[in-house]
């Protein structure tokens, strides 16, 4: 169903954290745009639909991390209806800039948080929400909500939302404008837990899943369906109304790093440490609540461990991974 294509090279090789890679097509433009996470710092990388043609950029994370370790923990785009936003977190704080990297826009720092003794303090998972807002999580459990402004530099930390008691792992929205009430954003933290909000004035936590006694690593949130990659090779999917647990399946025989979500036709790409990438065909009837997920593909990246897994266009035609300690970004392309 898909076939591999030609791999594009970044400078340095991606670190294994969760999520280490993000997609933005420019299909005006004929290129696709990725970022990860590498050294101390995040690299971008915008390439032809063939390969051949690629720019590159380094966007160095702020100094200071703790023993000498790397700094940057995610980098990931944020699409908004009046704007894209490139957002890297960090140990040290949040960074915003434009979509091209080259002006910063806005800096948060982390200096305020109140942590235990010997934890660590960073911000983890990131995702754009409703017309203006982007949420971050941080590794105290608490979730920042910023107040994007079409243009310019105004941006405010409108509310923070503190719902989790473990870390923050990853944060899935859904973009698309949502009847009154409907979930459109779900938080996942270390413990398993998930919190699924109604973004607005005021965020609203709408339902609460408890932990499960496993990591929940990578969520996503589409049609009414959340779902949620975890440590032990499992898949689950969950209504977002009611927390109800709809399906579950085995997807890998080690620790999920990455889920992608294909909006217009809601193919679901998983990606773990086992070196293999999976593609499922996601279906939610809302009259009957009949949930059904079908496997399409797999493929088998030998001796690497994937940290990062995203499609290349909302239809799910293409997507790319990184790895961990591999220094290119592997596409691959529909039959």
């Amino acid at each position: 169903m898909y076939r591999r294509e030609r791999a594009v090279a970044l400078r340095a090789s991606s670190l294994a954290l969760y999520n280490n890679l993000s997609v933005l097509p420019l299909p005006a433009r004929q290129l696709t745009c990725f970022a990860c996470v590498h050294g101390g710092g995040a690299g971008l990388l915008s390439a032809s639909a063939d390969g051949l043609s690629c720019s590159h950029r380094h966007l160095q994370g702020p100094e200071g991390g703790l023993g000498g370790a790397p700094v940057v923990t995610q980098a990931a785009w944020c699409v908004l209806p009046s704007r894209v936003l490139l957002v890297l977190t960090s140990q040290k704080g949040i960074q915003m800039y434009e979509s091209d990297g080259s002006v910063m826009v806005y800096w948060h720092a982390l200096d305020g948080l109140q942590s235990s003794p010997g934890q660590a303090v960073f911000a983890r998972g990131v995702a754009a929400t409703g017309q203006r807002f982007i949420c971050v999580g941080t590794s105290l459990g608490s979730v920042l909500v910023f107040d994007i402004p079409s243009k310019g530099t105004n941006v405010t930390l409108s509310e923070v939302l503190e719902e989790h008691s473990d870390s923050i792992t990853d944060i899935g929205a859904e973009l698309c404008k949502q009847p009154e009430g409907t979930p459109d954003v779900v938080t996942a933290d270390d413990s398993g837990t998930l919190c699924i909000w109604r973004s607005g004035e005021a965020f609203k936590r709408l339902t609460r899943i408890p932990a499960s006694g496993c990591t929940c690593s990578s969520v996503k949130l589409w049609n009414g369906i959340v779902a949620a990659g975890y440590g032990n090779g499992q898949i689950r999917l969950y209504e977002a109304a009611s927390g109800a647990l709809r399906a579950e399946v085995a997807a890998h025989a080690r620790w999920i790093y990455a889920l992608d979500l294909a909006p217009l036709s809601g193919k679901l790409l998983s990606g773990a440490e086992d070196s293999f990438v999976q593609v499922w065909g996601l279906s939610y009837d809302p009259d009957t609540e009949n949930v059904e997920l079908e496997h399409l593909h797999t493929e088998c990246v030998t001796d690497a461990q994937v940290c990062g897994a995203r499609f290349c266009n909302p239809e799910g035609s293409a997507f790319a991974i990184t790895a961990y300690e591999l220094n290119e970004i592997i596409r691959y392309s529909q039959v």
